[in-house]
């Protein structure tokens, strides 16, 4: 197995407008993020609870639009948005 030269410690400290995307280092893929969570192992993931929730008809609809997931991309957008909110 090769070892990654990559200064991991130091990547991870990097903010969003300091990362550089050029056609050299474009953007992550799906493949180097599969090869990630290989490489690292799966997070645990904090348990959920059920609740029933009232949305907007065409959020829902929008939502369920984009396939299979529906409501775990909603709870990441909702995630996202309490993370963003600090």
């Amino acid at each position: 197995m090769k070892t990654s030269k990559t200064e991991v410690k130091r990547v991870r400290r990097l903010k969003d407008s300091e990362i550089r995307i050029t056609k050299e280092h474009p953007e992550a893929d799906v493949r180097h993020i599969v090869r990630s969570i290989v490489r690292e192992g799966l997070k645990p993931v904090a348990p959920k609870k059920s609740i029933s929730l009232r949305i907007d008809v065409d959020v829902l609809k929008w939502f369920k639009s984009q396939g299979a997931g529906y409501q775990t991309k909603m709870n990441a957008v909702l995630k996202a948005f309490k993370e963003a909110s600090g």
